[in-house]
């Protein structure tokens, strides 16, 4: 099961407002226990362009990944030391259009961060909150393989059993990684109570500003530590 961290309230000029809904978040799995890697299992390649708005950060490489939601600014979480304590956000590069870490990416645009804006009421000692947002360098123009995340109305609700969408660059099982050219990987699961979610877990986790999805048997999810890693995006789609 899996949830995604977001707030209902907040400032920076109202985006946290707004995005505090989005569906479009980090995205962890916890599996049990929960292990120090980030995986997508059962999945498939996913065809070049069906998730535009999946990008991909790096320092020296690959670090996590994010969501493209206007323009000029991606939502990813916090907690990433190349985020939370970024000093000089420029050291953080954007690729968007990317469907391949180590092949050719040929719809590729590839930008510099300008700054960096965590939740305001982030606390890296919870995963609660866990949310970023990076302002590009410049704007992008939208293309076939490059546009924004649809956002989900403030009110939305997400029922159980709802099917949703996580994509992503992670292990495809524990100790196995991605294998080579490393191509963007999508995964269906659905949506689970929180309730259920917090049962699973054996304790109060899972809060109402994060959304639970997976398989109770497992075999098809992503996975990181219990700290929010938006290597993954999920999305509910038609």
């Amino acid at each position: 099961m899996c949830w995604v961290s977001g707030r209902r309230e907040g400032n920076l000029s109202g985006m946290f407002n707004y995005f505090g809904h989005i569906l479009h978040y980090a995205l962890v799995f916890f599996s049990s226990p929960p292990a120090l890697n980030n995986r997508i299992v059962g999945g498939e390649e996913a065809p070049p362009g069906s998730w535009p708005w999946q990008v991909s950060l790096h320092t020296s490489a690959h670090f996590c990944g994010g969501s493209l939601i206007n323009d000029q600014w991606v939502l990813t979480a916090a907690h990433f030391d190349a985020i939370k304590d970024a000093e000089i956000p420029s050291l953080v590069t954007v690729y968007l259009g990317r469907q391949s870490q180590e092949g050719s990416n040929p719809n590729e645009v590839v930008r510099k961060v300008a700054q960096i804006v965590s939740h305001p009421d982030y606390n890296s000692r919870t995963p609660n909150n866990d949310i970023a947002l990076l302002k590009l360098s410049k704007p992008v123009s939208f293309t076939s393989y490059i546009s924004p995340v649809c956002l989900a109305a403030s009110k939305s609700i997400f029922s159980s059993g709802v099917n949703t969408w996580i994509t992503g660059w992670g292990t495809i099982g524990s100790g196995v990684p991605l294998p080579s050219p490393q191509n963007l990987m999508e995964v269906e699961v659905p949506i689970v109570e929180n309730s259920q979610c917090n049962s699973s877990y054996g304790g109060n986790i899972i809060t109402d500003n994060m959304i639970c999805a997976g398989l109770q048997e497992g075999g098809k999810d992503s996975c990181q530590v219990i700290i929010c890693l938006p290597q993954f995006v999920i999305v509910c789609r038609d």
